[in-house]
């Protein structure tokens, strides 16, 4: 028959029990894995919390980055300016440089102009010369024609004596003077030369000035080339500059954001660190929930666990009631038996119309089992 279990209904006491141990071990079980997630969840909100602080150090970084290279876009601003200054410089040597031909140019204009001077005086000089020459010539003419006139004379000094003797001294300063004009003439011809030379060696160093003053000019427009590169080197290191302050720009915004990302890690860190005490919280209570399926045992020594469908508690077992089933074998005080005939049959007493005074024991026992046993 079925043990009666209270306001629950029938059921197995044992069952039941062991259904009430395996409901507290799984409540201490979860529990455990509550405990397990909320370790996890704090190793989660430590590793976030590291990774915060790593994001954090990249940000750093990232900002020295930044700041070395706003510091490199200045040096390179600044050697962008002295590049600058430095062409101007070189355009201000390379305009001196052309000054400095065109007054070599100048000059040599003048140098040609006072050998083409030069040149003129002594074409003047060799005409002066030829018409000395020629004048010494005539005179020399002159000087024969007097000589036979001389000779004429003489045949005829015997009726001129005076005037052949003046016409001799006449002839003898003739000679002089032709020699005198022709020493002038050597002279002159000498002076020629002389001023040939001297025009000759003018116009080479005309010439030597002109070639100066075209290598002033072409280092003047290799001045101005140096310049124009000077500026163009000045133009790209700008550029560079600019290039490197617009890095130093993007750095710096990786470095912002950056630092976003790591105060978001240390959001998520802080709110995983709530999410396990959250869990930590929530373990316990599964574990004061687990522990509440037991009642205190306090005062309980014997009594078994039962309940009546809604709450459990501490029962001790009333052979009088429905508490137990089954058969109670003699071993224990029982019977062995499930009727009256088979507990006479298992205690060796016969029927009721057959019992005499051998079946019973001299303390009654029998006898009295006998008529509760009909």
């Amino acid at each position: 028959m079925a043990i009666y279990r209270g306001a629950g209904g029938a059921g197995d006491a044992v069952g039941d029990s062991a259904s009430e141990v395996l409901l507290a071990l799984q409540a201490k079980d979860a529990a455990v894995a509550a405990q397990v997630a909320a370790e996890a969840a704090q190793a989660a909100a430590e590793l976030a919390e590291t990774n915060a602080e790593t994001a954090e150090t990249n940000a750093e970084t990232a900002e020295t980055n930044a700041e070395t290279a706003a510091t490199n876009a200045a040096a390179s601003a600044s050697a962008a300016s002295t590049s600058a200054s430095n062409a101007a410089s070189s355009a201000s040597t390379a305009s001196t440089s052309a000054s400095n031909a065109s007054t070599s140019a100048t000059n040599a204009a003048s140098s040609a102009s006072a050998a083409s001077t030069s040149a003129s005086n002594a074409a003047s000089s060799a005409s002066s010369a030829s018409t000395s020459a020629s004048t010494a010539t005539t005179q020399a003419t002159n000087a024969a024609n007097s000589a036979t006139a001389a000779a004429t004379s003489a045949t005829n000094a015997a009726n001129s004596a005076s005037a052949a003797s003046t016409s001799a001294t006449n002839a003898a300063n003739s000679a002089t003077a032709a020699q005198t004009a022709e020493t002038n003439a050597e002279t002159a011809e000498t002076n020629a030369a002389a001023s040939a030379s001297a025009a000759s060696t003018s116009a080479s160093n005309a010439a030597s000035s002109a070639s100066a003053a075209s290598t002033s000019a072409s280092n003047a427009a290799s001045s101005a080339t140096s310049a124009s590169g000077s500026a163009s080197t000045a133009t790209t290191q700008a550029s560079n500059a600019a290039s490197s302050a617009s890095a130093a720009a993007t750095s710096a915004t990786n470095a912002s954001n950056s630092a976003s990302a790591a105060a978001t890690s240390a959001t998520n860190a802080a709110n995983s660190a709530t999410s396990a005490a959250n869990s930590a919280s929530a373990a316990a209570a599964s574990a004061t929930l687990a522990a509440s399926y037991t009642p205190s045992q306090t005062g309980n020594a014997g009594k078994y666990l039962k309940t009546n469908g809604t709450n459990t508690s501490w029962d001790a077992i009333e052979i009088n009631t429905a508490d137990i089933t089954g058969t109670l074998p003699i071993a224990n005080g029982g019977t062995g038996a499930t009727t009256a005939s088979g507990a006479r049959s298992s205690l060796g007493l016969g029927t009721a119309a057959t019992a005499n005074s051998t079946d019973f024991d001299p303390a009654g026992t029998a006898v009295a089992l006998a008529i509760a046993l009909g």
